[in-house]
């Protein structure tokens, strides 16, 4: 419904000789059409915020009263009294009636038409409906020459805060704040975590949903935004009831926001694909075809040593922390089956900072510096830093520390255990399994130095060479062979709960 002009603005109209007789201070009130009714009570046929035009026919000084009290009950805008006809002045009952009730009571003279009165409503209404609709089209511009500006979606948020006068909010999926605008913003954000739960039940059982909500102090409205699926909310909030221009100006701002974030996922899938491409021709030898074609996306390798990074995190928060650093998901390029990893090439100067931030959303593999035409030997070599990050469950591995933690490392932890479990088993079942397993570990550690292993244990050299004939019998090994040794070191090392050789 358009902006209704007030009771003011009518009776300012010149040419139709309104006169106020009383309830002048009541002349703000919205005036949302014209009613002429003789009726003794006219009220059934009101719906509220009518100028009630009359002659008086059924009016006098014994019903004066109740009648003002019956459109004052149903809170019509005013009452307008035509004169010259039933009445040659407006009853002194009607007049005191309207005083105390506070009831806008307009004279009308005899040669002004009540059709006149009704036109004039009429045109002020299509006027301030003009104008309403032309400040919606106005806001709708700005906002879309907002939209346009490179921070897209903050400055639609900046913008409409602006444009009504409030605060408001960019949230994500999740609920997360992305940007927010206006006086009052940051607490209000606090508060519309149970209306977007809400709104997440409602839009997973069918259309997405908005929401409105109000309090004494603040009008809020929220809605999701998004093409195929929610891919984000917008909350607005007001110290006033929003109005239809207000409700208009949201509405296209979701409408923004949307096709934004549509067409921003889909620029950005295409970019990350050109990357990928280009990560490949790099791998290949490639370097510049790859060089040129990242150069068509307006970026550049940096110059000098470059370091391969991998990382397994969830793929969209890696490529957010990346930022300006050249990233590529690639599932294929070192037959990654699970095809989740996201690889960077980042300078050298940069590479712990970057690995240490990416090691908060997953395990981080860091090759050794290469140049341009080296980068597949870095790359595999953060490949393995990065299994081995899996298997040791830490955050940053860096293939130069490989060699300093040795073979185990190299291992995969769950086969490794297995292994060892099924090779010491016949010792851990046999009678005295701790002598066999501590003196099978010293014999190893002095490498098949029988003295020194006796040494080491406190035993005499021939109860140690029995103790090995029996591991050597249990486990079907022959201890002279150093393969055999070889296993049972491994077998000794991943063992769960029994320490690790030295």
């Amino acid at each position: 419904m358009a902006v209704a002009p007030t009771l003011r603005t009518v009776v300012r109209r010149s040419p139709l000789g309104l006169g106020v007789l009383a309830g002048g201070d009541s002349l703000d009130r919205p005036v949302r059409w014209v009613a002429v009714s003789e009726l003794e009570d006219p009220t059934p046929f009101l719906e509220g915020g009518e100028l009630v035009l009359t002659t008086g026919m059924r009016l006098d000084a014994g019903n004066a009263a109740s009648y003002v009290e019956r459109l004052v009950g149903r809170e019509v805008a005013g009452l307008g009294f035509g004169v010259g006809l039933g009445h040659e002045t407006i009853p002194a009952e009607l007049v005191e009636a309207a005083t105390r009730a506070g009831l806008p009571l307009l004279e009308v003279p005899r040669d002004i038409p009540f059709v006149a009165i009704g036109k004039a409503v009429s045109e002020l209404l299509a006027a301030e409906q003009y104008d309403e609709l032309s400040r919606a089209f106005a806001a709708q511009g700005r906002l879309t020459r907002a939209a346009l500006r490179p921070e897209g979606p903050r400055a639609v948020i900046d913008r409409l805060a602006r444009e009504l006068g409030g605060w408001a909010i960019l949230l994500d999926e999740a609920g997360a704040v992305r940007h927010a605008a206006g006086r009052g913003s940051a607490g209000a954000a606090e508060d519309l975590g149970p209306e977007l739960e809400r709104l997440r039940k409602i839009t997973n059982r069918g259309a997405p949903a908005s929401a409105a909500f109000s309090s004494p102090r603040e009008h809020v409205i929220v809605q999701p935004f998004g093409a195929r699926r929610v891919r984000g909310f917008l909350a607005v909030g007001l110290g006033r009831p929003f109005t239809p221009v207000a409700h208009t100006v949201v509405n296209a701002a979701g409408s923004l926001l949307t096709l934004a974030v549509e067409h921003g996922r889909e620029y950005l899938a295409a970019e990350r694909r050109i990357r990928s491409a280009v990560l490949r021709l790099l791998l290949a030898g490639q370097v510049d075809a790859g060089c040129e074609t990242l150069e068509r996306l307006g970026e550049r390798l940096p110059t000098g040593p470059l370091v391969a990074i991998a990382c397994a995190g969830e793929r969209e928060a890696v490529l957010e922390t990346a930022g300006d650093e050249f990233a590529a998901a690639d599932g294929d390029a070192a037959g990654d089956a699970d095809g989740d990893r996201v690889v960077l090439l980042v300078p050298d100067s940069r590479a712990d900072a970057v690995a240490a931030a990416l090691g908060e959303h997953g395990p981080v593999g860091v090759g050794d510096p290469a140049g341009l035409d080296d980068l597949r030997t870095g790359l595999d070599q953060a490949y393995q830093a990065l299994a081995a990050a899996r298997r040791g469950a830490v955050p940053v591995m860096r293939f130069a520390d490989l060699a300093g933690r040795g073979l185990l490392c190299l291992l995969d932890s769950d086969a490794a255990a297995a292994f060892s479990s099924a090779l010491l088993a016949p010792l851990r079942r046999y009678g005295s399994r701790a002598d066999l397993l501590e003196s099978l570990r010293a014999y190893l550690d002095c490498n098949g130095h029988w003295d020194a292993a006796a040494q080491r244990l406190g035993v005499h050299r021939h109860t140690l060479r029995y103790r090995m004939r029996r591991v050597a019998e249990l486990v079907g090994r022959d201890l002279d062979d150093p393969a055999a040794r070889a296993e049972l070191w491994v077998a000794l090392a991943v063992a769960p709960g029994d320490g690790s050789a030295r």
